[in-house]
């Protein structure tokens, strides 16, 4: 199938009657014993010279990293190719099928097109000891193909300066109450993989009628999960019924007048996982990038610098970051949204007139 030119979703959408099919469980191969960082691999990566990195993570935040490792390993230059998800998808698309095979590392936040990228047999299975040691084994892919890089969730939020605390909404049941009509602001999950992750979240906690009834407050619709934020900041909208964690986590910390409420109904948990692929024209460097995003160090960068979360377990909170496990948590499951993607994004678009 020629590809080029199409999303994910296209694909997803073009499929969903083979989803399950298509989707389901390959046969097991053990993963590859835990690697760590050693001279050998440093030599090795040095004659390389170069690791390629596509990252959906933010400018930067991912220069600074590509910086810290070139400080790290003198010798190897990480070139850092910062793009939006979707972006990435499509572009690695369009490589693959001209053969074209530039880049060594991936990291984004749409969990989804992992999975289709290990069932087409595009990764290099790799792990490190961190990742076995210090991460839930459940954030590890078992065939050793990725795993859970850096984490967020998905988030209600509220302008201060335009909402008292004791005003703003504190569930998502509250932003059906009729003094939020026409004051919410949201992402549509046909255009980002955070929403639609957290769409499917509350379409499997409250149901689709829930939505039905958000619809009624006439909402604004944006693309973006990290656009949101900057509508609450600027008070185009007071309220955000759901957004980046991360970006109002920045914002907040920046001076500006939002702050992120937890709904007691849960809020999603957003995934972002990192892969080395196969064809890495840089395999030694992709390994030794890959072990090295991984490390406390790094993680502990994800935390102070992106307002993000790490899974990683020895790493420490940002001070004024409520902890993930005060924070009831809706989990995501990927491999079970995919065949539901579609429709989610049919219902949706019809429920809100987009």
């Amino acid at each position: 199938m020629n590809r080029v030119g199409l999303s994910r979703r296209d694909i997803l959408k073009s499929s969903a009657a083979l989803a399950l099919v298509s989707f389901a469980a390959p046969a097991r191969a053990a993963a590859p014993p835990a690697e760590t960082i050693t001279p050998k691999l440093i030599a090795a990566a040095k004659k390389e010279g170069e690791v390629v990195w596509y990252t959906a993570l933010d400018l930067q935040l991912a220069t600074k990293i590509g910086k810290t490792f070139e400080a790290k390993f003198p010798g190897i230059k990480a070139r850092v190719e910062r793009i939006g998800g979707e972006r990435i998808f499509q572009r690695v698309t369009q490589e693959y099928s001209v053969g074209i095979h530039a880049v060594d590392a991936v990291n984004d936040g749409d969990a989804a097109q992992f999975i289709q990228w290990k069932h087409e047999g595009m990764f290099a299975p790799y792990v490190t000891k961190d990742m076995v040691e210090h991460f839930p084994a459940a954030q590890v892919d078992p065939d050793g193909c990725y795993a859970t890089l850096r984490s967020s969730l998905c988030v209600i939020a509220y302008n201060t300066q335009l909402v008292k605390a004791a005003d703003a909404p504190k569930s998502f049941a509250d932003l059906l109450d009729p003094k939020w009509k026409s004051k919410i602001v949201k992402a549509n999950p046909s255009y980002s993989g955070t929403i639609i992750t957290s769409t499917y979240a509350l379409v499997h906690t409250l149901g689709w009628s829930y939505l039905e009834k958000l619809a009624k407050q006439k909402v604004l619709q944006v693309p973006s999960a990290t656009a949101t934020p900057r509508k609450v900041i600027v008070g185009e909208r007071p309220i955000m019924a759901d957004g980046n964690e991360y970006n109002v986590l920045l914002f907040k910390f920046a001076g500006k007048p939002i702050e992120p409420v937890y709904a007691t109904e849960g809020s999603a948990l957003i995934t972002m996982p990192s892969a080395i692929f196969k064809a890495a024209p840089h395999p030694n460097a992709a390994r030794l990038f890959q072990n090295f995003l991984f490390t406390r160090e790094v993680q502990q960068m994800f935390v102070d610098l992106g307002g993000l979360r790490s899974l990683h377990n020895q790493t420490k909170d940002r001070a004024g970051v409520v902890p993930l496990s005060k924070i009831k948590v809706i989990p995501n499951d990927p491999a079970a949204l995919v065949p539901e993607m579609a429709d989610i994004k049919e219902r949706y678009s019809k429920y809100f007139g987009i």
